[in-house]
């Protein structure tokens, strides 16, 4: 027990106007040590809080914006300048992980998409190697979603970190996006773990709680993970069914393996 290190999406918790150190508290007391995404807490203070409930902000954005992002060309200036500022600003509060995003195809080739996703993260490899900020490429489904997403296989995201070739430059691993995109899971992390930096899990069909009325068996993922050796984050982004709290609390035992 306890070989996951487990976050939460400050979206779950910051529903119905709870206060942020309302929600670091019930998160504290269900034994999250993460916070993934702050959501609809401001994150200067975030940052400040967090720690004091023995939480770390694991997790931020990294630049604007999911569909219309790193593979396209004409971004890279923009992105670069956004993705060096949350660097900076990740590396001087803690943070490990930035989201990255590739953006939708909108008719690009996946080939030189991957090239100009490559070039675009080649420019920032090194600020993230000298300041400890993993660079988190987001696998995201195509089918359901995100439609036109162009990350929405693994291969493809490790095809791109091999690409860059920078211990820094990692995955997102979305345990429901890549249900939904490709299934074989465990053979998947188990296979690529090296680059995968973070993961985000919810129940699919849904993209709701983790339990038994939707097919993942988090359980034998999450052994699959802690087998590895991860020591990252494993992030819950989902919306609940119903009370949050008690979601979360089920989220956290079906994960602690």
């Amino acid at each position: 027990m306890g070989r996951i290190r487990q976050a939460f999406c400050g979206g779950i918790l910051g529903r119905k106007g709870r206060s942020m150190e309302e929600a670091l508290e019930i998160a504290a007391s269900i034994g999250f040590t993460g916070i993934d995404l702050p959501g609809p807490f401001q994150l200067d203070e975030l940052v400040k809080v967090a720690p004091k409930y023995g939480i770390t902000p694991c997790m931020i954005g990294g630049h604007a914006s999911l569909s219309d992002g790193m593979n396209n060309a004409a971004n890279l200036e923009r992105i670069v300048g956004e993705v060096t500022e949350r660097i900076h600003f990740a590396a001087d509060h803690g943070i490990p992980s930035l989201v990255c995003l590739s953006g939708n195809r909108r008719g690009l080739d996946d080939y030189v998409g991957l090239l100009n996703t490559a070039e675009c993260l080649k420019r920032v490899a090194q600020l993230a190697e000298d300041k400890g900020v993993n660079l988190c490429m987001e696998l995201l489904n195509s089918k359901v979603d995100h439609p036109d997403y162009q990350c929405d296989h693994t291969l493809w995201g490790v095809t791109m970190c091999r690409l860059v070739g920078s211990s820094r430059v990692k995955l997102l691993f979305d345990i429901y996006h890549m249900a939904i995109m490709e299934g074989d899971l465990i053979r998947n992390i188990r296979d690529y773990i090296g680059y995968i930096g973070h993961f985000h899990t919810a129940g699919n069909p849904g993209r709701k709680d983790l339990d038994d009325q939707q097919e993942i068996y988090y359980p034998a993922v999450m052994r699959a993970i802690a087998d590895t050796g991860f020591d990252g984050f494993v992030g819950h982004e989902y919306s609940p069914k119903g009370d949050e709290v008690e979601s979360l609390r089920a989220a956290f035992a079906a994960c602690d393996v």
